[in-house]
């Protein structure tokens, strides 16, 4: 019962923790003795502050959401394939991306140690979200492929992935950006 609940939550979450709040006394009812699960609590926590992103590849076989801050902290990366694809991103857990459609749309691209998953559409090649090496546990997001209307500003980062091991043994929170 609880897990359809569940399901049915993270697709209506707002923006605000109020909210949540009142939908889950809605839906489960304002019965003084029935108590929200601690998986709910959770999930409204984990959330509260961010926004839902939409976004996709540019022919539309590929659609995602993902649950991040309005305001971006987008890494530019300078190692030869963020060069070559003009890959800059952001980095979110695993638990807040959801590919809506187009998962037998994907193709995987690997190279050098093959950690990085290099996903992209199969039609029109576009790249709008991969598995980075810092993040193996996460995924990279291309803010220049979400929809309109939900991004307020973007802080960029350089990041030197030429000397990539140095560069993230160095830096003090990459890696933990894909924990919720």
């Amino acid at each position: 019962m609880f897990l359809g609940v569940l399901q049915q939550l993270k697709t209506e979450l707002n923006n605000e923790y109020m909210n949540v709040m009142y939908s889950l006394t809605v839906l489960l009812g304002k019965n003084q003795e029935r108590r929200i699960p601690k998986a709910l609590l959770c999930l409204c926590s984990e959330y509260r502050g961010l926004v839902k992103h939409t976004g996709g590849c540019h022919c539309g076989a590929v659609r995602f959401e993902v649950w991040a801050s309005a305001d971006l902290h987008v890494f530019n990366c300078n190692c030869s394939i963020c060069t070559k694809k003009q890959n800059r991103h952001f980095i979110v857990p695993a638990s807040r991306f959801k590919l809506l459609k187009g998962a037998d749309n994907l193709t995987t691209y690997t190279f050098n140690t093959h950690s990085a998953q290099h996903t992209f559409c199969k039609t029109c090649g576009v790249q709008s979200f991969y598995t980075p090496r810092s993040n193996p546990d996460g995924y990279g997001i291309a803010p220049h492929c979400l929809d309109d209307g939900t991004v307020q500003t973007i802080i960029t980062e350089d990041i030197n992935g030429k000397e990539w091991e140095k560069a993230v043994r160095e830096h003090k929170t990459i890696r933990d950006m894909s924990k919720p």
